[in-house]
């Protein structure tokens, strides 16, 4: 049986919370700007870190793109032991510290024509450390934001995810403006290497401001009976809460995947559209995503979030592969028809954080959240862009992402429906 999450003991007072609620979500931002930024300069880091006549180097750039998100359960996994055994807040200031140095790192790395081989050995190594800090950087969030915030837990994770939509909108913004500045010779040069130097400067900025955040309220009352193996015990005594985790994260998880690391590569050079309206779209699309994600995650301390879900992958199974099959042809208004697939999304996007740290007490909450989080952004951010150049590539059908985003939008069906037969998700009682 799931076990159920225990009361949590009394937060801190509302200023005092929601404070450390942005402080905590800046972090994840900057580091969400770091991470995607990868994706978005896909094109760019293919051209300078492969062979200039190798015809699969996007395919191979998109590899190492996945091999980050392959990190995230390893990373999810050692910063959760920490985070349940010693505190939340010592996890944010090692992640967010190594994950910057990591992206300044990638800005300044030479290119295949200068050191051959080693530079893309290079690339990789630094992908993979992106993407163990990355593990633990928004479980971490997540679980600091439900522990600290007593009135509109809901609302205050989707204040997290909206400022890490931020993050993204910071990246795909720089990517619009250095496009539309510098034109697509200066971009490949040097242009991308702009964005990744600026985050991981920001990023360790961003390490000074984190100084401030305190314990939670949760954690403190339960530092003396910590679990001792927080992860192998949720394993042990709550699989069928992280297999649940999994699925009611896949909508999300998929959708984000493609969209930030996906997207802009395949409407480019798949579907030929030209990149300053895919950037533009892009952006307006994020902030669409923001504002919805927001307005669900306040509906979710007044609804049932699992009815949101629910809404959200049906609207996804039934719109994406007809959404697909229009950007497919070539002539859709990108600005338009984004911006839908983010409203499609908004449901699940600002209800899934919240449900996922409702299936784990605070003793292991760290460890399940991580565990379900990373395995499902693992499959489905890391591999779906992968996944969806290789259906394109097997199937001749330029739609065929929107097959992955409708399984997705299945998958969450279901979590939906399990979610209403349980305890799982316990509502605010404001």
């Amino acid at each position: 049986m799931m076990e159920p999450s225990t009361a949590d003991p009394q937060a801190p007072s509302a200023d005092g919370a929601w404070r450390m609620v942005v402080l905590a979500a800046l972090g994840g931002a900057l580091e969400y700007f770091d991470f995607i930024a990868y994706g978005i300069f896909a094109p760019a880091i293919a051209a300078c870190f492969f062979p200039a006549d190798d015809p699969l180097a996007l395919t191979l750039a998109l590899a190492i793109f996945a091999a980050g998100y392959l990190a995230r359960p390893i990373g999810g996994m050692i910063s959760s032991h920490y985070g349940d055994r010693y505190g939340r807040k010592i996890v944010f200031m090692v992640t967010v510290a190594t994950m910057s140095g990591s992206t300044l790192a990638i800005g300044l790395l030479p290119t295949y024509a200068t050191a051959g081989i080693a530079a893309t050995i290079a690339l990789l190594v630094l992908r993979i450390l992106q993407g163990l800090c990355i593990g633990g950087e928004l479980p971490g969030a997540i679980t600091f934001v439900v522990e600290s915030v007593r009135r509109r837990p809901a609302f205050a994770c989707g204040v997290v995810f909206a400022l890490v939509n931020i993050g993204v909108l910071l990246a795909t913004g720089l990517h619009l403006l250095l496009t539309l500045s510098l034109g697509d010779a200066a971009l490949l040069r040097f242009g991308w290497r702009v964005t990744f130097v600026l985050g991981g400067l920001l990023g360790l900025a961003s390490l000074w401001l984190r100084r401030r955040l305190r314990e939670t309220p949760v954690f403190e009352a339960v530092r003396g009976d910590v679990a001792r193996r927080p992860v192998r015990d949720v394993l042990w005594l709550q699989p069928r809460s992280v297999l649940l985790g999994v699925a009611l994260t896949a909508p999300t998880a998929t959708f984000n995947g493609l969209l930030f690391g996906y997207m802009p590569a395949y409407l480019a050079r798949i579907l030929h559209y030209p990149a300053g309206e895919i950037a533009v779209a892009v952006n307006v699309a994020l902030l669409v995503m923001s504002a919805a994600l927001l307005g669900a995650a306040w509906l979710a301390d007044r609804l049932p979030p699992h009815r949101l879900l629910l809404l959200s992958s049906v609207a996804l199974l039934l719109g994406a592969p007809v959404c697909f099959q229009r950007l497919a042809s070539g002539t859709a208004s990108l600005v338009i028809l984004l911006p839908m697939l983010a409203l499609a999304v908004a449901g699940a996007n600002g209800t899934f954080a919240f449900l996922l740290a409702q299936l784990f007490p605070p003793r292991r909450r760290f460890s399940g959240v991580g565990l379900s989080l990373n395995i499902s952004f693992t499959l489905l951010s890391g591999l779906g862009p992968l996944a969806a150049a290789l259906l394109i590539s097997a199937s001749g059908v330029p739609a065929a992402p929107g097959w992955i985003v409708a399984g997705a939008g299945g998958v969450g069906i279901v979590a939906a429906l399990l979610l209403a037969r349980t305890d799982a998700w316990l509502p605010n009682a404001d």
